[in-house]
């Protein structure tokens, strides 16, 4: 019997791109545009209330500056 392993919802739903991202528009585009022009801090602080995207945010830019082609805002 194989059965499949359980995924969490909230993983399987994950926002994988910065305009996937609902809600906080100001942030990605500030993030998008440092990319973009090669200005990006070697420090960023995610704050604020539960449930408003700050860990979903994080991984999308940490995947953005790790990407085997070089930074990219997609």
């Amino acid at each position: 019997m194989t059965s499949q392993p359980y995924q969490v919802l909230d993983r399987k739903y994950l926002s994988q791109r910065f305009a996937d991202v609902i809600g906080q528009q100001g942030v990605t585009q500030t993030l998008r545009n440092a990319i973009a022009g090669g200005r990006v801090a070697h420090s960023y602080i995610f704050a604020g209330p539960r449930g408003v995207g700050k860990t979903t945010t994080a991984r999308i830019l940490a995947r953005a500056l790790n990407c085997i082609h070089g930074p990219t805002v997609d």
